[in-house]
């Protein structure tokens, strides 16, 4: 019998483990669907980044008030989880708080630190409810924020302050525990937060409070367990793809535009340009696609950027077609191209056509008229906390639209049609360029 504990606890742990595995190996999988690209240059800078941006949240502090109160929780979450280190010790070896005999009299100071960060998060998740909910700040609430991404947002803060509220529990019976001496129950200190709710436990017998005390214990673990899994799924993926994320993020100054290989040295052929080396590339074994129509034209960088995406809206409430009231949402952008990705993902994974399913992410999922009221300003790009790049996949789905449909506005044809010919916007011959400052040479004389 008094292995029974374990024994669930090994259950309860393998199954969390195989489920996380296999949806890990599934996103992998659905990242991979995208092109290949070579991301290995300037190793130091992308590992500055990664720490100033990823670990240290550089950009989330342009909004102080949002950025303070997410610092709690981040620094929460990665302190916390070093008393789920325990729990799982204690989990698989059958002990009760295993590191309390080693540390002796720190052991109490982590736990009232761990506490601390606990009601941090406890206030810093019900700050962010009032602020969804209550106040409704504007960017929670566009016309992408449909039922689930409203409800995946309040579902996770109330699961952390459900978890939060859980150690509270579990600390205030078990301090009450350590004066009636049962076994396992070792005195370790009193724990300043979760003092305040022993005197709604005071009065209970032995096996009341133990009854509590694991029940709270049993609750936070397998809600932590469940938490990681149902992460996933979520736009809370974030929590762990930001790191990778920031890692191969564009290093090139915004606003420099990456050109097509396949047309650049289309264009150096015509204009008798060598390319490096003297040699010229080799052609590619089939003709590629201009642009982009499906999820398979991007690279998997761009779908690494839909599965780190935040939800956040900050690159939406920053783009100014969208503040005039145009359709362009940036934060659409990324969450159509993760709903693509997962369809097609699922689809195969459960021997489905994928993407010949007679849907594309152009024109199913994202309109025409989003990408062309882009402004390609890198409002977006630059608001973004975790270094997402949405421009890039607009500039692909702009590019299959002009090159392989020839859907472009009118006005823009006839732009790129002048460009093409004349060598600027205008309709007049590269001769007369500047003929406009004839006039000023008669004025002068």
């Amino acid at each position: 019998m008094e292995y029974i504990g374990q024994i669930a606890f090994v259950i309860v742990l393998g199954t969390a483990i195989f489920v996380l595995f296999k949806r890990i190996k599934r996103i992998k999988s659905n990242i991979n669907l995208g092109k290949d690209v070579d991301i290995k240059n300037n190793t130091s800078e992308r590992w500055k980044n990664t720490f100033l941006i990823a670990f240290g949240q550089k950009k989330m502090f342009k909004r102080p008030i949002p950025a303070f109160l997410h610092l709690l929780i981040y620094v929460g979450f990665l302190v916390i989880n070093l008393e789920v280190l325990e729990f799982v010790l204690d989990g698989l070896s059958g002990q009760h708080r295993i590191f309390a005999p080693f540390l002796g009299g720190i052991y109490p100071v982590l736990m009232n630190i761990f506490e601390f960060l606990a009601v941090a998060v406890l206030f810093s998740c019900t700050a962010f409810l009032i602020r969804r909910n209550i106040i409704k700040v504007k960017r929670f609430h566009s016309r992408e924020m449909t039922s689930w991404p409203k409800l995946d947002a309040n579902l996770i803060l109330v699961i952390e302050i459900v978890l939060m509220l859980a150690i509270l529990t579990m600390n205030a019976a078990d301090q009450l525990l350590q004066q009636l001496n049962p076994e396992h129950y070792t005195a370790t200190g009193s724990l300043f937060f979760s003092s305040f709710l022993i005197p709604l436990f005071e009065g209970m017998n032995t096996t009341s409070l133990i009854f509590i005390e694991r029940a709270a214990w049993w609750f936070h673990i397998v809600g932590i367990l469940a938490f990681a899994v149902y992460v996933t799924y979520s736009k809370h993926l974030h929590i762990f793809m930001a790191f990778p994320n920031t890692y191969y993020s564009t290093l090139t100054p915004k606003g420099q535009m990456k050109n097509m290989d396949a047309v650049t040295n289309e264009v150096n052929m015509m204009l008798g340009i060598q390319p490096e080396g003297g040699t010229p590339p080799p052609a590619p074994e089939e003709i590629g696609r201009f642009g982009a129509k499906d999820i398979n034209d991007l690279t998997w960088k761009n779908l690494m950027d839909s599965y780190a995406c935040t939800e956040c809206g900050r690159c939406t409430s920053e783009c100014p077609a969208n503040q005039t009231g145009k359709l362009l949402s940036p934060r659409k952008i990324m969450m159509d191209t993760r709903d693509r990705v997962e369809e097609v993902g699922k689809s195969l994974a459960g021997g489905g056509k994928g993407l010949e399913d007679g849907k594309t992410l152009l024109h199913d999922f994202i309109t025409k008229e989003e990408i062309n009221a882009c402004t390609s300003c890198q409002a977006c790009v630059e608001a973004c906390p975790v270094s997402i790049d949405p421009l890039d996949i607009i500039y692909q789905l702009k590019r299959y639209v002009a090159m392989e449909e020839s859907g472009s506005p009118a006005s823009w044809n006839s732009m790129f049609q002048n460009i093409e010919t004349n060598f600027a916007p205008w309709k007049f011959a590269p001769t007369d360029r500047f003929k406009w400052a004839d006039n000023l040479k008669k004025e002068e004389a």
